[in-house]
């Protein structure tokens, strides 16, 4: 599983923003995050691809911190977030509170639910390549995003036809009033294109190494009789 906590900065001298967050991440059925203490909102994700979009949509607006734990977890079924324990939900805590330590930076940070030095190597290098492409997206001028957005509901949310598709860019330029040479640009010095080619590198870091903690604790199962894992179902 893959626990996100997601801390409000500077709260102490702003509104409460956790109402808009979550009212944003709800509208995506497979998402479900919930306010756990204060200013923090919690979520525990299967699919790393979700993950790497709920992080980046928080980056977006500088107003978060963002720590992701990975690995092994409990949360029964149809239960709150705030119930669920184990190393990945640890993990999670540790990851926000080195967020904090970053905010001078891209505050995110990916922590490994596991002592493995291989899936905590994994972790490091998808939390390297998220400050990546989240500092893309924080730099992202008002107008650039403007741009972007009308290209990704156009597009499938910058799936493989992604903003080259013919005749695209046309349209978004007529839909927002401003030439198509003005939507190249912002296209080029908005890093979309970087960025949707490297979004599946910290999917595919964050898989890895929730791969090996798991498998790192399948020797385990097995002693107990289970060849299958079959005895971890009832955990995500």
């Amino acid at each position: 599983m893959y626990v996100l906590t997601i801390d409000q900065r500077g709260s102490t001298n702003d509104v409460d923003r956790v109402p808009e967050l979550l009212e944003v991440l709800g509208s995506h059925p497979a998402v479900r995050f919930e306010r756990s203490v204060g200013d923090e909102v919690q979520g525990v994700l299967q699919d790393p691809a979700l993950v790497v979009d709920v992080a980046l949509h928080a980056l977006r607006s500088g107003r978060w911190y963002v720590g992701i734990g990975v690995g092994q977890g409990t949360l029964p079924p149809e239960a709150s977030p705030r119930e669920g324990s184990g190393p990945a939900f640890v993990a999670a805590r540790r990851a926000v509170e080195r967020a904090k330590s970053a905010a001078s930076h891209v505050p995110a940070a990916v922590v490994a639910g596991s002592r493995e030095r291989e899936a905590a190597a994994a972790c490091a290098n998808a939390e390297a390549v998220l400050r990546l492409v989240g500092r893309l997206v924080q730099d992202r001028t008002e107008a650039q995003w403007r741009v972007v957005d009308a290209l990704r509901a156009k597009s499938g949310a910058g799936t493989e036809q992604g903003p080259g598709r013919h005749g695209l860019q046309k349209r978004v330029a007529a839909e927002l009033g401003i030439s198509e040479q003005s939507v190249s640009r912002a296209v080029l010095r908005s890093g979309w294109q970087e960025e949707w080619a490297a979004r599946p590198a910290v999917e595919t870091l964050l898989a890895a190494a929730h791969r090996l903690i798991l498998g790192n604790l399948m020797p385990e199962n097995r002693t107990s009789g289970n060849q299958d894992g079959d005895d971890n179902r009832g955990e995500l």
